[in-house]
């Protein structure tokens, strides 16, 4: 049995992975795949991915290539979501601020330097012509540190996934003031480079085995109330969240890993690009 280390945000976009492993889909082929939530998200994958702690990581597009491109020795073996990921931009329900120009020049909470909260805040400012040398930021690590945070006046906005923060808007304790789409797919799947030198062929056979699932996963029965169950989410924002998601079996395009980098060097989020040999596992 060959064991392999995965490590991914315990969020709705993963439940095919979990589906497969409860199912024995891996071990039937020989791989004893261990599953990690993390809730810090992307800077802490990255961490994980540089140090061992995981083998291969569902990670933001955006962030991975970041530190890719900043040395961890790790490339994109496949895109895992291709839809963009719908950023909500979150505020106190008590705050003051009622738009999102009232944002300017206030504090954004964020989980982690380089995390995906970061990277789009970015994004954002620079979509509403803000300047971006002027942002600040809290780290929080989580969304309960963001909840902390935007409660007790140490930050002012918060930007997470909008589906899984929407039950902190219905309960009233954030209110979403506008949606940051990513302007490219959200979700890839990264692997340490000795994994893909190594063993070529467990990782061939686990993307095989999850392609197949994501191919089939929007026609599993029921299973917007799988989901909704599993991540305490309404049955109908489950729904309007399935209509909205793509799950991608294809590599990342040359093309649109230009695309990504190229809006991560106008913002300075890089200051050099990869070429595509490095970044991405042809």
């Amino acid at each position: 049995m060959k064991n392999l280390k995965i490590a991914g945000v315990p969020e709705h976009f993963n439940l095919p992975w979990h589906l497969c492993i409860e199912n024995g889909e891996f071990e039937a082929e020989g791989i004893d795949l261990q599953w990690t939530d993390v809730p810090e998200g992307t800077g802490k994958l990255c961490q994980m991915l540089r140090n061992g702690e995981t083998d291969i990581a569902v990670i933001l597009t955006e962030g991975i290539i970041k530190d890719i491109v900043a040395g961890n020795p790790s490339k994109i073996a496949q895109v895992y979501v291709q839809s963009p990921l719908i950023w909500g931009i979150h505020v106190d329900a008590k705050s003051k601020y009622k738009t999102l120009s009232d944002l300017e020049s206030t504090k954004a909470a964020i989980s982690r330097i380089g995390s995906g909260s970061q990277l789009m805040a970015y994004v954002n400012a620079h979509n509403e012509g803000w300047k971006t040398d002027d942002l600040q930021f809290e780290i929080v690590n989580t969304i309960d540190g963001a909840v902390d945070a935007l409660s007790n006046g140490n930050a002012d906005y918060f930007m997470w996934e909008r589906f899984m923060t929407k039950p902190l808007v219905d309960n009233g304790t954030f209110r979403r003031i506008a949606d940051c789409p990513t302007p490219w797919p959200c979700f890839v799947i990264a692997v340490r480079n000795e994994i893909l030198e190594n063993d070529p062929e467990s990782i061939q056979k686990i993307l095989e085995i999850i392609n197949q699932t994501t191919q089939e996963f929007k026609e599993i029965p029921s299973i917007d109330r799988t989901l909704s169950e599993r991540y305490n989410q309404k049955t109908e924002d489950i729904q309007e969240w399935l209509s909205l998601t793509k799950w991608s079996q294809k590599q990342l395009t040359e093309q649109m890993l230009n695309k990504v980098q190229n809006q991560l060097l106008e913002l300075s989020i890089i200051d050099k690009k990869g070429t595509f040999v490095e970044i991405v596992k042809a």
